[in-house]
């Protein structure tokens, strides 16, 4: 796909495209929801639902080549970075086809083939590791991003600064995108910490430039994050984005999520990414049609997916030794 410019102007045939995308991961999301609750899934799971237009409104202005971090709610990144369906469900079922042949589950999605370079269970332990990748990157001269992508709680947690303070110092080609979502697990974001925005308010204490944006609109996330592109390319050095989000599930599978008030819900329900995108193909002048073609495409390919899935063979024990170094060995080097 072709990156997007930095400005709101987008072609009506790359957002239908886009709205696609992010079709395909609300079903993916939906069959993940249904699989756990037949038993399939092992272990848990954080839903993405809701969050699809930063995933993939990001992933459209990067380079192939560039880099990608995600937390463990990460299914739609990896989908965004080019990961099928089928070896993200396989991944979640403990199949041999899972992208990460059993090994990673829902927490540890990777694809490095496709800069997809993981998703991390620890709060905020990634953004260190993107950092690095920046400076890899800078030090090789090779022009591309690192991105991180993070939720709201892990802008209180010391890794967060740390990461800010040494992508400033160095100027490093690096964003730090937040999902904020209101919600650290099941306390509110605002009850504990003092500024409103916990992202881009903090950055400026590292002379980092940020912006708040609307995450639920896929065209909004594109084009700021194709103006934080510009600048980290151009040796600008970093940018804070806070995209404002909301999950359409609980924290994971066991949360029901009954602390958030209902007519907050429903607020931000009525603000659903798919929704947005496609008042905004309405306004291009695309045909309703199209949009329930696209709908179709993304329900026939989960389909399917889950159907590989479930038919897939589980994972040959001796796998677990393979991928643990860079060799593809096992055994410890003296």
């Amino acid at each position: 796909m072709t990156a997007v410019a930095a400005t709101d102007d987008i072609g009506a045939s790359e957002l239908l495209a886009l709205y696609e995308q992010m079709a395909v991961i609300r079903r993916t999301e939906k069959a993940a929801h249904d699989l756990f609750l037949a038993g399939l899934v092992k272990g848990t799971t954080h839903l993405a639902a809701g969050h699809e237009a930063v995933a993939v409104g990001a992933s459209a202005a990067l380079r192939p080549d560039d880099y990608v971090f995600a937390t463990y709610r990460g299914h739609h990144h990896a989908i965004a970075r080019g990961a099928t369906p089928e070896e993200c469900l396989a991944e979640l079922m403990s199949k041999a086809t899972g992208i990460c042949k059993a090994k990673g589950g829902s927490m540890h999605l990777t694809k490095a083939s496709a800069g997809m370079l993981g998703s991390y269970a620890i709060v905020g332990a990634h953004l260190p590791l993107a950092a690095g990748a920046a400076w890899s990157a800078k030090l090789r001269g090779s022009g591309q991003v690192a991105v991180a992508f993070f939720g709201d709680g892990a802008t209180n947690i010391g890794a967060f600064h740390e990461a800010l303070n040494i992508a400033a110092v160095w100027s490093l080609p690096v964003l730090f995108i937040c999902e904020n979502n209101l919600y650290m697990e099941y306390t509110p974001i605002g009850s504990v910490t003092p500024v409103p925005n916990p992202a881009a308010d903090r950055a400026p204490a590292y002379a980092i430039p940020a912006e708040v944006i609307d995450g639920n609109d896929v065209v909004v996330v594109a084009a700021a994050t194709a103006r934080a592109v510009q600048r980290a390319r151009s040796g600008q050095g970093p940018t804070v984005i806070e995209a404002r989000t909301y999950r359409h599930f609980g924290h994971s599978r066991t949360d029901p999520a009954t602390y958030r008030p209902a007519e907050e819900v429903q607020e931000w329900m009525e603000r659903d990414p798919l929704d947005i995108a496609r008042a905004r193909l309405a306004t291009l002048g695309v045909p309703v049609e199209d949009a329930v073609r696209a709908d179709d495409r993304a329900a026939q390919v989960v389909a399917e997916a889950v159907a590989a899935a479930r038919a897939a063979p589980a994972p040959d024990p001796a796998d677990a030794f393979t991928d643990v170094w860079a060799d593809g060995g096992s055994q410890w080097r003296t």
